[in-house]
């Protein structure tokens, strides 16, 4: 996993005033847990554009004092009106411990699916993963070379060395779905989606995909 690291300063105070004093100084209050102690620091708004302003996931070293401390982007706040970035909230993480994170999903492959005129859908760009620190991929690469038009690829059907998918096992990560089904507002992925949530099984899926085609000959039969 990429790493990045944030020369911070110890907060001496952690009162309003003194919050509110960083903020107009451009600095980003920030708190570290999970350790053996929670750490308070902060650092200044430039030196979190690479951190949060990116599709990356970072295993961040926040260097204080001399003293380094290993964490993962937990939770992020922005000004309601200046959309600045206000607080940040780090989770200490160690090579011994497993560590739960969000990782980036990257398609690879071109579907067969796609070249016979469907539909992409990505559904979940995100994945939450659980593994150790030298495990942890930078992103998910899915190949989705053999997906066709009506199929998709769920989390169950996704392994990875070394990591566990948290998300719901049948929840849908990415199909492709009929272009003219598409145009016309019935998009099969919603038919296969509910499938993928329990909502509708084998034949009905067929089915309720068949009536969408036949409805749609049926109106271009009637405006020829």
């Amino acid at each position: 996993m990429r790493t990045l690291e944030i020369i911070a300063e110890q907060r001496k105070q952690t009162g309003k005033k003194e919050t509110r004093k960083l903020r107009d100084e451009g600095n980003v209050p920030c708190v570290m847990y999970g350790g053996k102690e929670t750490l308070h620091f902060y650092s200044h708004e430039n030196n979190f554009k690479e951190l949060v302003y990116t599709p990356n996931v970072y295993v961040v070293t926040i260097n204080m004092n001399g003293k380094k401390y290993k964490g993962v982007l937990k939770d992020i706040q922005f000004h309601p009106v200046t959309d600045s970035i206000s607080h940040i909230d780090f989770m200490e993480v160690s090579d011994e411990k497993p560590v739960t994170v969000v990782v980036p999903v990257n398609l690879t492959g071109e579907s067969v699916g796609l070249k016979a005129g469907g539909k992409l859908r990505l559904k979940r760009r995100r994945l939450t993963v659980r593994g150790y620190m030298d495990k942890l991929p930078d992103k998910l690469d899915i190949d989705i070379t053999d997906l066709d038009i009506g199929q998709t690829l769920k989390v169950h059907e996704l392994n990875y060395e070394g990591i566990e998918i948290l998300d719901p096992p049948r929840a849908m990560v990415v199909a492709i779905i009929s272009s003219r089904l598409a145009l016309k507002g019935m998009e099969i992925s919603e038919v296969v989606e509910e499938a993928a949530e329990g909502e509708a099984e084998g034949e009905e899926v067929k089915e309720r995909a068949e009536t969408a085609e036949a409805k749609e000959a049926e109106e271009e039969a009637e405006n020829n």
